[in-house]
């Protein structure tokens, strides 16, 4: 340690009192310890050059550089995998949080079915599928006396189908206009209502009917044809009457719409155009 710091005095003598002065005995230590290790790698330099000069010696030098540039291309690779590792999950949070987009979107359309739509059955309650299991064998295997078929009912009353989605979708543009799904079908509900007033009229003894229904059962009976007998229908009159509805140039826009969707038809005839149910 003296020898270098002799060193140090020797190179620099003019500089020698201000560099004790002004370097505290810690940086002192950090210089000489960087010091100790240039002379350390230096005397491992010259050590590996005289082993170098060495033939049999430079055998295993040459057999340990294949070794570490061997290690060096594993730990390049490795570095790569994790890099595709990286990547990899970057993608799949990506993944998890598209998913987990879905999950509410659908739970929001759970939450919130139009009335309209068809719902699913539920299922019989468990107490009652244990009753029906717990029966008799011959109470079960009774024979069921076969009722002769019934004619149709007169009050049965046709309605129609709601638009589905991918129907409404199948609708050209230039005919949809800005009239949403809802909109459509909330039109559907509407006519349903005119058809059920009107033909529940119609089903009724004229005797049980107030004067102001049968006005309107004979003007029912006016509508009809022999082109329409059998078949369920509404005019602009009975929407307008019995479904509060406004039969202007955006309303006929739906009826075109529906008529696209082979929910109805056109029946002309006697001044009148009849929305005939499909």
């Amino acid at each position: 340690m003296l020898n270098k710091l002799s060193l140090l005095n020797i190179s620099h003598p003019d500089k020698q009192p201000s560099l004790i002065i002004n370097m505290s005995h810690c940086e002192l230590e950090e210089v000489t310890k960087h010091i100790d290790n240039k002379i350390s790698f230096v005397k491992r330099l010259l050590e590996l050059r005289a082993v170098a000069k060495d033939p049999d010696k430079r055998t295993f030098l040459v057999k340990i550089e294949q070794d570490v540039n061997a290690i060096n291309g594993l730990l390049d690779r490795f570095e790569r995998y994790v890099a595709q590792q990286r990547d990899l999950l970057k993608h799949l949070k990506e993944l998890d949080e598209f998913f987990q987009e879905d999950v509410q979107n659908a739970q929001h359309l759970k939450e919130n079915i139009p009335p309209h739509m068809p719902r699913r059955e539920q299922p019989a309650a468990p107490s009652e599928q244990l009753v029906a299991s717990n029966r008799p064998a011959d109470v079960q295997a009774a024979p069921q006396v076969q009722e002769p078929p019934r004619k149709p009912s007169r009050a049965l009353i046709k309605e129609m189908e709601f638009i589905t989605v991918q129907e409404f979708d199948n609708i050209p543009q230039y005919m949809k206009g800005r009239v949403t799904y809802d909109q459509l079908n909330a039109a559907v509900k509407s006519i349903n209502v005119a058809v059920t007033g009107k033909y529940k009229i119609l089903h009724q003894p004229v005797k049980s009917l107030t004067n102001a229904s049968r006005k309107l059962h004979q003007r029912f009976k006016d509508q009809e044809t022999k082109d329409s007998k059998g078949q369920f229908f509404v005019v602009e009159e009975d929407l307008r009457d019995l479904a509060q509805l406004k039969v202007d140039k955006r309303f006929v826009g739906m009826l075109n719409m529906l008529r696209h969707c082979q929910r109805l038809k056109e029946l002309r005839g006697g001044g009148l155009t009849r929305y005939v149910l499909l």
